[in-house]
């Protein structure tokens, strides 16, 4: 009976566990997803790959294209009457001149359907067009359950995303640097080219950026039929996650409970080898030994409890042979968690090694031949 009672006790305390766990991370979102940017893990999910309306959540892919282009021409961009549309704006008035760039922070910030419109048009001719491009480059980047239609984010029935899609949007447009800068700012000001003395300051919609510490970027998104939607990012100790909701009423908080149990669940192992060297034996150079080490640095994401885990074992080639030059690859450094390779680094030369030189006499290379001989 006590046997009973202690299995029936166990039991409760493991569910109870698990129900807390689940409790701690369920989202009421339709659609969400935690992504790890460091190694394309999933570390939470509901419905990833359900499609769903993006809202204004499109102009992560919006944004990125703008950035990208404006590098290779940042032209200027008049605003005309077919770039007038409804919803959230930058507030362009017609003939007023701002640099593609400048049309980034419009699209970012305070989610300008105005400035996504005008963007759209000069970069590609027509929105139409560049609804091609956005999807275009979402599957160079993997989106395989995605289709851009409009560069402003409003509803279209062919307009859909998932939220594992959309976490790999974010996680590729982290990588332009301009595009990370901007989606970190709490402000942005923007000097107009025409009329010349206008200078406006635009405030980004997202909130994260104040109340969630680790926050470094994210956009924002809403409308009747898609809910409220909201991709971040944030970073901890090297460690970069990303987290994604559709149609959710408490996104906010929602996106803090997720960061918190990634955060507290995972960590960015450092493995730097750029101070590791071994004296090692080297035949026929003119040192006996010659000095190789590392000179790479990797970061691995591990869960908190195996940080101490991970295992490292040096190979080298059975024999080196002068002449050997700095920089030659002559083993490596593989490191592995739980008989998995998680990174591997190559050993290389530090120092020449190149062949003796005799200027031996006669003499001496005869008796040497003969010690060499018995």
């Amino acid at each position: 009976m006590k046997r009973v009672l202690a299995f029936l006790i166990a039991v409760f305390i493991a569910f109870a566990f698990c129900s807390f766990n689940s409790k701690a991370l369920s989202v009421r979102a339709s659609s969400a997803v935690l992504y790890c940017a460091d190694n394309g893990e999933i570390y939470f999910s509901k419905n990833e790959n359900k499609r769903c309306k993006p809202a204004s959540t499109t102009k992560i892919m919006t944004a990125l294209l703008t950035l990208e282009y404006a590098e290779k021409s940042n032209k200027q961009v008049k605003f005309t009457e077919d770039m007038i549309t409804e919803g959230s704006s930058m507030y362009l008035k017609l003939g007023e001149v701002v640099t593609l760039r400048d049309l980034a922070v419009g699209i970012l910030l305070c989610s300008g359907n105005d400035a996504a419109n005008a963007a759209a048009i000069t970069i590609s001719g027509s929105k139409e067009k560049f609804g091609e491009l956005m999807t275009e480059r979402a599957k160079k980047i993997g989106m395989k359950n995605t289709n851009f239609v409009t560069p402003s984010g409003l509803d279209d029935d062919e307009h859909y995303t998932t939220a594992y899609d959309m976490a790999l949007l974010m996680a590729e447009a982290m990588k332009n640097s301009d595009f990370q800068r901007l989606t970190s700012k709490k402000t942005e000001t923007v000097n107009f080219i025409k009329p010349e003395n206008k200078i406006s300051t635009y405030s980004n919609h997202n909130r994260l950026l104040s109340t969630y510490e680790y926050c470094v970027g994210g956009k924002t998104g809403y409308t009747m039929a898609a809910g409220r939607c909201l991709v971040t990012a944030a970073k901890k100790d090297g460690l970069t996650l990303i987290a994604v909701t559709f149609d959710d009423k408490r996104d906010w908080d929602d996106h803090t409970a997720m960061y918190n149990y990634g955060f507290k669940n995972y960590r960015m192992k450092s493995i730097d080898d750029r101070d590791f060297f071994l004296d090692v034996d080297t035949v026929g150079g003119v040192e006996d030994k010659t000095s190789i080490g590392g000179e790479e640095v990797t970061g691995v994401v591990v869960k908190a409890g195996e940080l101490n885990k991970i295992k490292r074992e040096i190979f080298l080639d059975n024999f080196l042979y002068a002449p050997l030059k700095s920089g030659e690859k002559v083993g490596e450094i593989v490191y592995t968690l739980n008989g998995k390779k998680v990174a591997v680094h190559k050993l290389s030369v530090i120092t020449d090694n190149g062949f003796v030189k005799e200027n031996k006499s006669l003499w001496d290379k005869i008796k040497g031949f003969f010690n060499n001989a018995f």
